[in-house]
């Protein structure tokens, strides 16, 4: 995961952001690790949903 502005610093402003998270993907990157990352943002919209 990669937290910041990704260049898009008017997008954020607009939408009252202070910056955003990305996964970043590349061709060394194993399913097992795509699989915790959809496991990570299925809990963290459990969580944020209330």
């Amino acid at each position: 995961m990669r937290a910041g502005d990704h260049c898009n610093q008017p997008l954020l402003r607009k939408l009252g952001l202070a910056a955003t998270a990305r996964a970043s993907f590349y061709f060394y990157n194993v399913r097992e690790e795509v699989d915790r990352l959809v496991e990570g943002v299925e809990k963290a919209r459990r969580y944020f949903a209330g």
